[in-house]
């Protein structure tokens, strides 16, 4: 049984089909799935289709893009939703200097801040990180984020950060990009990061594995990410293996039955 930790189910790309999506992932072996908040309204989205679904559940907060909207009535609101059972994460936050759609400034601010509302609400946080991998473990480190730990989703750095990120007791997550042909780098930083630290993730409707690119992606490829996963550590781990290892460190980080 698979553990998808990374989904933005509530994407409109899915309107017409998601019931669909769902069961597909099911028969695929996904014995279960996070929902990601990339905003406010987002991560309302996504405590409502955890609500919904006994083997979903939501995490909280603001994507780096989007925190130039934030206003501080959200994290009164972040609190509210965090009551709810089904809530096991606060992310994904983090720095993203790629596209600067909100100000480094202001993503640093907000940031800080929603690391320090993950403490307070004692949940672990799920980073995102491009072209700021200083400025991320600086703060991370800063703000005592190991306290409640976390994941580096989607990870795709170089062998530093996934060292530091490690430092820190942070799990890193690989997605569909260790299926693509150039990603060389990042499969010899999965194959020797430690198996008790790694999970496995789509980021669907994004970064769709192989063989399927060029199709709108959805939890039930997140067998394929755990395929290449066991191809690494062949022949000494089956693909079992891989998911029984990488759902218990999900279980493990987000508290989940």
């Amino acid at each position: 049984m698979l553990i998808d930790t990374h989904t933005h189910l509530d994407d409109a790309r899915y309107k017409d089909d998601r019931e669909a999506t769902i069961a597909r992932a099911r028969e695929a072996g996904v014995e279960a799935f996070l929902t990601i908040g990339c905003d406010l309204a987002t991560s309302e989205a996504a405590c409502a289709l955890a609500e919904r679904y006994p083997f979903v559940y939501a995490s909280i907060g603001v994507h780096p893009h989007e925190v130039k909207h934030v206003q501080d009535s959200w994290y009164d609101a972040f609190r509210c939703l965090a009551r709810n059972k089904k809530v096991v994460a606060y992310g994904e936050i983090g720095l993203d200097y790629h596209y600067n759609h909100s100000s480094p400034k202001e993503q640093r601010e907000r940031f800080r801040e929603q690391i320090q509302v993950a403490r307070e609400l004692n949940l672990p946080v799920i980073i995102h990180t491009r072209e700021a991998q200083e400025d991320t473990i600086a703060i991370l480190r800063e703000e005592k984020a190991s306290e409640v730990g976390g994941v580096f989703h989607c990870f795709s750095g170089d062998a530093w950060l996934a060292k530091d990120a490690l430092d820190l007791g942070f799990y890193l997550s690989f997605s569909g990009i260790l299926t693509f042909q150039n990603a060389t780098m990042l499969r010899e930083i999965a194959k020797n990061t430690p198996l008790d630290r790694v999970l496995i993730e789509t980021d669907c409707p994004y970064l769709t594995p192989v063989p399927y690119r060029g199709k709108r992606n959805e939890p039930a490829y997140v067998a394929q990410v755990a395929q290449q996963l066991a191809s690494l550590h062949a022949p000494a781990l089956s693909l079992e293996d891989i998911a029984s290892q990488t759902s218990q460190n999900a279980k493990q980080l987000f508290k989940i039955a």
